[in-house]
């Protein structure tokens, strides 16, 4: 199936109108709050100008008009795809792996398949939770696409419950790696602020002043190195979407090659030796790692404690950073 394009023209009477509303008056086939996820995602443009209106509560103009691309719907159900996983701990309740740069964690807009899920539901069979959802079977918790590490998926529903609830209540012992600019101080300290959409992009999140959500994130430096750049350990208390990466942004250390919180600019790559700068450069993503991962198991109610080893992509960076 194809993608749709609607076209909306803004009449007199309509004028002063939200987007939003505009729509969904004009397209009944579409829900309202269908409609406001797809201007967040940017797939609302205003003609003239080509440029994607993404506030649901713009106020609209006599005469404009707007075009809405609606992506054909993918399939309800993510299909089993063979693929190479590297499997930490597995028993009949839970599987934890280690996910590699570059993965999706489960069908998404533009990732309908090739993801977690599908190699998940290939290795495992039916034995995934069904909590999640059609298109997360056993997905308690997920990793952005370009952080690698540990990620825990459940294989029944009491197993899922059981995890959902320890991360809720935050007692899931979470560990990353993550080479940054500068160092922080002091060391060891901790970043409060809560997390929320940026109101100025709305595809990144941001530290807001107003409304998001509380977050807390503990660091440690364990090297600093002659650059001007550092490896810390990342603790999250809380589990907020990029919540690392914009912490560590906003407390002026972003992480070393991520390019949506100012990661990966020019300048900045400048100062690094042109080993580490190929590393960066090879990667083009956030030098983040999830190394350690421990709960309560589901069943046994015994403390499982996984590490990983250092991911390719840092370990590349340490060693070209430690040549200098």
């Amino acid at each position: 199936m194809t993608a749709t394009t609607y076209t909306v023209q803004v009449a007199e009477d309509k004028a002063g109108v939200r987007l939003d509303r505009l729509l969904a008056e004009a397209l009944p086939e579409l829900s309202r709050t269908r409609l406001k996820a797809l201007i967040e995602a940017g797939r609302v443009s205003r003609l003239g100008d080509g440029g994607a209106v993404m506030e649901p509560a713009r106020r609209v103009k006599a005469g404009q008009v707007f075009t809405v691309a609606v992506p054909a719907p993918q399939p309800a159900k993510p299909e089993p795809q063979a693929m190479p996983l590297d499997v930490v701990h597995e028993d009949e309740d839970l599987i934890v792996i280690d996910k590699p740069l570059g993965v999706v964690v489960h069908p998404a807009p533009g990732h309908p398949d090739g993801t977690l899920v599908n190699a998940l539901l290939a290795h495992c069979g039916g034995s995934l939770s069904g909590i999640g959802g059609v298109s997360r079977p056993g997905i308690v918790h997920r990793l952005d696409k370009d952080t690698s590490g540990l990620l825990v998926a459940a294989k029944n529903d009491a197993a899922h419950r059981s995890l959902a609830a320890q991360f809720a209540e935050h007692s899931v012992e979470k560990a990353y790696l993550a080479v940054v600019w500068g160092v922080p101080s002091p060391s060891p300290g901790k970043i409060v602020g809560n997390i929320g959409r940026n109101p100025r992009n709305r595809k990144t999140m941001a530290v807001v002043a107003r409304g998001g959500k509380p977050a807390l994130t503990r660091y440690r430096i364990l090297k600093a190195f002659a650059c001007g750049a550092c490896l810390v350990d990342l603790r999250p208390a809380t589990g907020r979407t990029h919540q690392l990466r914009v912490h560590m942004a906003d407390f002026g250390n972003p992480i070393i090659g991520d390019p949506l919180y100012g990661g990966g600019g020019t300048r900045r790559l400048k100062a690094l030796p042109a080993a580490a700068r190929t590393v960066v450069l090879t990667y083009n993503c956030q030098a983040l790692h999830a190394y350690l991962i421990g709960f309560k198991h589901p069943k046994s109610r015994m403390i499982l404690r996984l590490r990983s080893e250092y991911s390719r992509y840092i370990n590349g960076l340490i060693s070209s950073l430690d040549a200098i």
